[in-house]
């Protein structure tokens, strides 16, 4: 039983791995590819960043199609370092001057602790350079990113971040208040 919302219309191979599987999905769609033609280059000049969570179809819940915008996606949809170098680029070189932050309801972040690279570095004999960024309050951690994003020296468009809570039951955003 899968437990996937994709219902492919073609049979699972019985052979291979998931990988061998995605690469076959990639023959089937390439062979009926069409250039689009489009610029890297997005139409609403908007990043997105948000969770990995495989929940989140962010095109679908964000009303998006291709070519409209970029998206930045990494555990947690915390603003890191990567994500500001991310962002940089898409504003300096790609015209991007909004940025919407989405985190969800029910992340994984939410479960663990720092004490996570504690662990790693017991089991593989070595720290890793990286936070985990876990957090509690879902709400503050988008608080945080926000103003993370806000106050970046790289990026010069920060009037336009705005932050929200997608809720994965009910598939609806709440808009956090930067101030609360």
């Amino acid at each position: 039983m899968s437990t996937s919302a994709h219902k492919s219309a073609e049979p699972v191979p019985t052979g291979g791995t998931v990988t061998d599987r995605l690469v076959e999905a990639n023959l089937r769609y390439a062979a009926e590819f069409q250039d689009p033609g489009m610029d890297a280059r997005p139409v609403l000049q908007v990043a997105v960043v948000a969770c990995m969570d495989a929940r989140l179809d962010l095109h679908a819940a964000l009303g998006l199609e291709l070519g409209d915008c970029h998206t930045i996606r990494n555990a947690g949809g915390v603003v890191t370092d990567d994500v500001i170098r991310s962002l940089t680029i898409s504003q300096r070189a790609l015209g991007t001057r909004s940025v919407i932050l989405v985190h969800h309801t029910g992340c994984g972040l939410e479960n663990i602790t720092e004490d996570f690279r504690i662990e790693l570095e017991e089991e593989v004999g070595q720290r890793p350079a990286w936070a985990v960024e876990a957090f509690r309050d879902v709400e503050q951690d988008v608080r945080q990113s926000m103003q993370r994003v806000r106050t970046s020296p790289f990026l010069p468009h920060t009037d336009d971040v705005r932050g929200f809570v997608f809720d994965v039951t009910k598939g609806v955003l709440r808009e956090i208040d930067p101030a609360e």
